[in-house]
């Protein structure tokens, strides 16, 4: 979906400072909200497109004056609310309905493996691949109302198919409860010139971008 999370290549939000020895935390409250991920998802609460397509719904001001824990904090109490796992009465007192219980799905003996890899998208079987390393192609000028991981920058334009990283669940179907779809993800290379125009700031620069069949046609 075009949302105020997809910036990339938009002017106008000043450079962006990297602080110097930044904390991993920077509050308590932080650590908890990132040990609420790995149990949340490994009891099927929701899926990683799903909690990304969560953050993309955020109001843009909340968006953009939210930090990043918040953005989880948000997903957390509205993918709870929406799913059934919880009502909005809980989330606004902090309190459990009277009665209910759960069973942890999250051990202790994955919690280090969850955490270090995550659960892989990456499947056996899927469509054959439809490009070849080498390939060029353009990526289809669309604008999806729903969860997608097509950047703004990258449509209508011609890149060179790179690698070819196999199939993997597509995001799009996944974020909506659709189905893995899976399909072939590849990293296509772009001209600088090809997405900025002309007066990229480097013409010899090339961008990288990973990208799914469904997003692309023969250029």
């Amino acid at each position: 979906m075009n949302g105020i999370h997809d910036t990339g290549g938009a002017h106008g939000y000043g450079p962006v400072y990297r602080e110097p020895n930044e904390p991993v935390f920077r509050y308590d409250w932080e650590k908890t909200v990132m040990s609420l991920f790995p149990a949340l998802f490994a009891n099927g609460n929701f899926n990683v497109d799903e909690f990304r397509h969560s953050i993309e719904r955020m109001g843009p001001a909340h968006y953009l004056e939210g930090t990043y824990y918040e953005h989880w904090l948000h997903v957390f109490e509205n993918l709870l609310v929406e799913k059934g796992v919880l009502t909005a009465t809980e989330v606004a007192t902090g309190k459990a309905a009277s009665g209910k219980t759960a069973t942890p799905v999250l051990t202790p003996a994955i919690v280090d493996g969850l955490l270090s890899t995550g659960a892989s998208a990456a499947r056996e079987e899927g469509a054959r691949a439809r490009f070849a390393v080498g390939d060029k192609v353009r990526v289809l000028n669309k604008n999806p109302v729903g969860h997608t991981r097509m950047p703004r920058y990258t449509r209508g334009k011609v890149g060179t198919v790179v690698i070819d990283h196999g199939v993997f669940v597509t995001p799009d179907t996944a974020a909506h409860g659709k189905g893995e779809h899976p399909q072939h993800v590849y990293t296509v290379s772009f001209t600088s010139v090809e997405l900025w125009g002309q007066d990229a700031s480097s013409p010899k620069d090339t961008i990288r971008v990973d990208l799914w069949d469904d997003y692309l046609e023969p250029a």
